[in-house]
């Protein structure tokens, strides 16, 4: 993908891939969300589910040792700043799958919506060359039983 980059798409992906950064997109959403109406459920939820999705990426960076793809290959260039940890899996995609899940166990009408903007973020991590497709599969996986998780445990609480 890195070798067959359309210059005037870079600015876009570049943008996808900074506002995916521990989760900001998706907590900027759910606090509209809250502010629109007056529940703060979804938001709460929201930053709990990236927040758990991003230390559990983080912990399995730590334990599986995978070189990130510009560690590898120095051509292409990265468009932005390659992490310093592992590759596998995304925390840009865990963070985004996560909350994607959540919102769309809120507002299900809009699933396609939150699951076309965490495949974006998630694909413009490989766009940008610091992950390999499988990077987001692995994180997508992770965000997506993260909120599940949660979304039972809340269940259970109520309960």
């Amino acid at each position: 993908m890195v070798h067959h980059r359309a210059g005037w798409l870079n600015p876009v992906f570049e943008g996808l891939s900074y506002a995916g950064t521990f989760g900001l997109l998706w907590i900027g959403i759910a606090l509209v969300l809250g502010l629109l109406w007056r529940r703060w459920s979804v938001f709460v939820l929201t930053v709990l589910a990236v927040a758990v999705a991003d230390l559990a990426a983080t912990g399995l960076k730590a334990a599986i040792d995978v070189e990130r793809p510009s560690t590898r290959d120095a051509q292409p260039k990265t468009l932005v700043p390659a992490p310093h940890d592992h590759s596998f899996p995304s925390g840009h995609a865990a963070t985004s799958f996560a909350a994607a899940t959540v919102l769309t166990f809120a507002l299900p009408r809009l699933a396609p919506l939150w699951l076309l903007m965490a495949v974006a973020v998630g694909f413009s991590r490989v766009y940008v060359g610091v992950h390999y497709p499988l990077d987001i599969v692995g994180g997508a996986m992770l965000g997506i039983a993260v909120a599940i998780a949660l979304r039972r445990l809340v269940r259970v609480r109520r309960q």
